[in-house]
């Protein structure tokens, strides 16, 4: 059998391929109003495409617990019932073709209140529906960020709480997997790394002090989070920064850490906390940090980064260097990567009656 197209279980959940849909924000919420931050036509059609086209399991993009905790304010939020019941629209279309539906729970931190790509992604203000970001450390991202204000040790439990309530939501809504978004400089990414992190308290200076707040919230949300349903937890494996970083060591230390604290799987990725620093872009270039963890650690990971073709794909799993592959951009430009996928490898993956002729 095709290792792209082995079905994988993590606790009672069996997802039907190795072929996984990650997180990408597609800034087309509404940014006030009474569906604010709530998924709409836009996010139906664009998860249900995936989800026709074989997908194993999408993980819904980055969705705020708080509404400053949203990257922009056209992001997608949990945490009003509104955005529940929407919701439920896009997990019971998934379910009913076999995906499995995931979400990633996040809060931007110091890299919140920016606009859509499309229109220059910088920071914006309360004139354009932004807000006063936050962050363990008032450094500002870079020269175009003003500097966040600095979490109190109250204010981080009330932020706990929130990845707590949003786990609950994400279960009513419908969700399968959740996935907590540690990376790409986000908050908990802010935390982990000395570059964004110069606190002198219990949550700064030393590693166990810095990774504290993620392990808070990964306990937080697995209390919440059924005993039978995977958590993810996704991580930027390096600043790319050379001094004064997360570093890929540190990644392998808490991976452990987690595993021990009730996740189940590591999405691996890299950067995003650090402005202006060289990455070695290419096809596969994270992989090796996947396949790091993967081999110096129990926890079971995934590996993204530019994986486009099906034989590069194939390799990774059939190497051992992940337990799946996850395809950001290549899923956005082919919808159907995963059956064009099955016809190739000889695997089998759920088509839509109405598509069959297609087979």
């Amino acid at each position: 059998m095709s290792a792209l197209f082995e079905p994988y279980t993590l606790r009672s959940l069996t997802i039907p391929n190795r072929v996984w849909m990650p997180p990408m924000c597609q800034y087309s919420a509404a940014p006030e109003g009474p569906d604010t931050g709530a998924p709409n036509d836009w996010h139906f059609a664009h998860y249900a495409a995936r989800a026709a086209g074989g997908t194993g399991l999408i993980i819904v993009e980055a969705t705020g617990v708080s509404p400053e905790g949203r990257i922009s304010p056209y992001d997608l939020g949990i945490w009003n019932d509104t955005q529940v019941e929407a919701f439920r629209r896009i997990t019971a279309f998934l379910k009913a073709h076999g995906t499995v539906p995931g979400i990633q729970l996040g809060h931007a931190g110091r890299k919140a209140s920016t606009d859509r790509p499309w229109k220059g992604g910088g920071p914006v203000g309360a004139d354009a529906h932004g807000w006063d970001s936050v962050a363990p450390s008032s450094l500002a991202f870079d020269d175009k960020h003003s500097a966040p204000a600095e979490l109190t040790v109250e204010r981080i439990r009330e932020i706990v709480a929130q990845f707590a309530d949003g786990a609950r939501r994400a279960l009513d809504a419908g969700f399968e997997v959740a996935e907590i978004h540690g990376a790409h400089g986000y908050l908990i990414g802010q935390f982990l790394s000395p570059h964004s992190n110069v606190r002198t308290d219990e949550y700064g200076g030393s590693f166990d002090n810095r990774v504290r707040f993620a392990l808070e919230v990964v306990d937080a949300v697995r209390e919440v989070w059924p005993d039978d349903k995977p958590l993810f937890f996704r991580i930027s494996a390096t600043d790319w920064l050379e001094e004064n970083g997360w570093t890929p060591d540190e990644t392998v230390r808490l991976a452990t850490l987690l595993k021990e604290h009730g996740v189940d799987l590591l999405d691996v990725s890299t950067g995003g906390n650090a402005s202006g620093v060289r990455i070695p872009v290419g096809p596969g270039y994270q992989v090796p940090f996947a396949a790091r963890v993967k081999a110096e650690t129990e926890l079971a990971v995934a590996a993204v980064g530019l994986i486009t073709d099906v034989e590069q794909a194939e390799k990774i799993l059939a190497n051992g260097e992940a337990d799946a592959v996850l395809l950001g951009r290549e899923l956005l430009r082919s919808p159907s990567w995963a059956r064009s996928a099955a016809r190739e490898l000889g695997g089998d993956v759920h088509v839509p009656d109405q598509y069959l002729r297609s087979v």
